[in-house]
């Protein structure tokens, strides 16, 4: 039963990615060869007056083949009519087109999300990052950390934050990877800084410097303001895919990347805990699609906005032998990430 919620979880998500490519494209007139869920061999299709909608062997990935691009090729005997080419039209409607996928994926995480918070009927507002109360005998204590001390900013893996609420502070540890912060706090109107060495909690799988913060405080959530706690909800998510995406690009938590096998694990996982917890995960993925798709690879629609703009800036189109060299060495580093992600799941797998 776990295929079926793994192959729904992602059909859901490309077919939505791909979708808002196809809507925008069409609403600006760009001819569409083809609309494709999945990868490799062809397992169905149907075709209108312009466009083939595909369903592929492989359900990991989908595309929109548009006139215009490197596609052009394959569907080579296919008359375009003029000035309905990519290519043809102006930067901001290539541009609106390019990043219509990654906005449907928000939007699919932003709206699940709203509606989860609407069903809880209430949201857990994180009180500032004040500290209430330091335990005894914890890092905080040894560092000189003080009860009534407020945090101004935390330096930790080479990184400053200055966190606004208890949930910010939070966060910068449950995403640490070194073993000694910089903790600068307002105390009798004076910053002081204070070095910390926080100490790894196994159960929590995140590290602990031992601090209480203010008890929060649960807002009711109706039908009019649940799209802002929502929105809220998604900023927190935001956030630790950001901060997890940056320590990758930089080395650290390579252990943590999953590919297809870690999400289908995943998926068992969240299905255990029920509706909630499975479109929480498919909230999660969502948003995560989004944000990857936005780094400035060739293959990927943040790497198409930079050379569109680029394009643009010098009003030429970008020379064919570089954007095909571009597009080929980003494949091999694409497929040498899917290999090392799934060596990393199955390495988890068998322990």
């Amino acid at each position: 039963m776990t295929i079926l919620y793994f192959i729904i979880l992602l059909s859901v998500i490309i077919c939505l990615h791909e979708a808002g490519h196809l809507i925008a494209a069409k609403i600006f007139g760009v001819y569409c060869y083809e609309y494709s869920f999945g990868m490799g061999p062809l397992l169905f299709k149907k075709q209108t007056a312009e466009t083939q909608y595909s369903i592929r062997a492989i359900p990991i990935g989908g595309y929109v083949a548009m006139a215009g691009e490197s596609s052009d090729e394959v569907y080579q005997d296919i008359p375009i009519p003029e000035g309905r080419k990519l290519t043809d039209k102006p930067i901001w409607q290539r541009l609106i087109i390019l990043l219509a996928g990654v906005t449907m994926n928000f939007l699919l995480c932003y709206l699940i999300l709203t509606m989860l918070v609407l069903r809880a009927g209430g949201f857990v507002e994180s009180p500032r990052a004040y500290i209430n109360e330091v335990v005894e005998d914890s890092p905080a204590e040894r560092a000189g950390l003080q009860a009534g001390d407020v945090i101004v900013s935390i330096y930790a893996d080479g990184s400053l934050t200055k966190p606004k609420t208890f949930q910010d502070m939070q966060t910068v540890f449950l995403l640490l990877e070194e073993e000694r912060v910089d903790i600068t706090v307002s105390r009798d109107g004076e910053e002081v800084t204070l070095e910390v060495f926080p100490e790894y909690d196994e159960e929590m799988q995140s590290y602990r410097i031992g601090i209480v913060g203010p008890s929060a405080e649960v807002v009711p959530v109706n039908l009019l303001n649940c799209w802002k706690y929502g929105a809220k909800e998604m900023k927190y998510f935001s956030t630790l895919l950001v901060a997890g995406i940056r320590s990758i690009l930089s080395g650290r938590n390579l252990d943590q990347v999953s590919g297809p096998v870690g999400i289908y694990t995943a998926t068992e996982q969240s299905v255990s805990y029920g509706l909630v917890g499975y479109l929480v995960l498919m909230a999660e993925i969502s948003l995560n699609v989004g944000l990857m798709n936005l780094l400035p690879l060739p293959v990927l629609d943040g790497g198409q906005v930079v050379i569109t703009i680029g394009e643009g800036i010098l009003h030429k189109p970008l020379n064919e032998k570089v954007r095909v060299g571009l597009m080929a060495a980003c494949w091999v580093l694409l497929i040498g990430l899917m290999v090392f992600v799934t060596w990393n799941d199955i390495s988890r797998l068998i322990g």
